[in-house]
């Protein structure tokens, strides 16, 4: 189907995804077109009916296009959890300081919790952190230059690594893929692991999100050194030899708990 079969809405809604990257979340394209999010779903719900993008949860991409679906696929997983670790991990956060968000899934919900806060300098190499706290309650973004992973939706290598190096960050909030009680916290991807382990080198605090479901998984990659996170925010306690290893790194386990709005 052309173009000039599409509304006009519908026109501006592909223009942004474009813009981003050929993906985005709904919040994204709402902030980028000054439409409320649900103009945004209406509208996406009719191209996807048309067969020109396609609906993931929380946002769509662009067929056939540069978007990649699979931060989206990593976004439905387990969301109640991260919601309600993001609800927790942003209390720890306060007002007008330096802080650094990753490309993680969980921290795209860190990130929307963050929108309440004011003043503060977040440094990302995540484009939907970026877009979603930028120009918002006298918040500064830094996006961090370096090379695009469409997968990712950000950007890593040692150009982004040189530029992270020159923040002071009060908390940095870093996503996993794994966590060993023998290894530590472990990547699917050597360029997130550098980059967690020089963003932690630039941090008063690390604090890390993530559910229960990465305990004693396996991912290939070592990053941050253990003996640098401050806490792990969770939605459930780990038990056994996982608890045991976290104490002996002196790491807080903060169990979220409440409702997740």
């Amino acid at each position: 189907m052309t173009d000039t079969t599409h509304s006009h809405r519908e026109l501006e809604l592909m223009d942004a995804l474009r813009r981003l990257g050929g993906s985005a979340r709904s919040a994204e394209l709402a902030k980028s077109l000054d439409v409320s999010e649900e103009t945004v779903r209406r509208v996406i719900k009719s191209l996807a009916k048309a067969g020109t993008v396609e609906r993931v949860h929380g946002g769509a991409y662009l067929v056939g296009g540069a978007g990649d679906p699979s931060f989206f696929s990593r976004l439905a997983q387990h969301a109640d959890e991260k919601r309600l670790i993001a609800k927790t991990l942003s209390k720890r956060i306060e007002d007008g300081m330096t802080v650094f968000l990753d490309v993680g899934s969980t921290t795209a919900f860190v990130a929307e919790k963050l929108r309440k806060h004011a003043g503060l300098t977040v440094v990302t190499n995540s484009v939907g952190v970026a877009q979603t706290l930028v120009s918002h309650n006298g918040n500064r973004v830094h996006f961090l230059g370096g090379e695009m992973k469409s997968d990712e939706r950000g950007t890593f290598g040692s150009v982004t690594e040189r530029h992270a190096r020159r923040f002071a960050f009060d908390i940095a909030v870093l996503s996993v893929d794994a966590l060993s009680e023998k290894r530590g916290f472990l990547f699917s991807k050597p360029v997130e692991a550098a980059l967690s382990e020089v963003v932690s080198e630039c941090a008063d605090q690390v604090l890390i999100g993530l559910d229960h479901h990465k305990y004693s998984t396996q991912a290939p990659h070592c990053g941050v050194h253990p003996t640098r996170v401050k806490q792990v925010i969770t939605d459930q306690a780990p038990e056994g030899a996982m608890a045991t290893a976290l104490s002996d790194w002196g790491i807080e386990v903060i169990v979220a708990k409440g409702n997740k709005s």
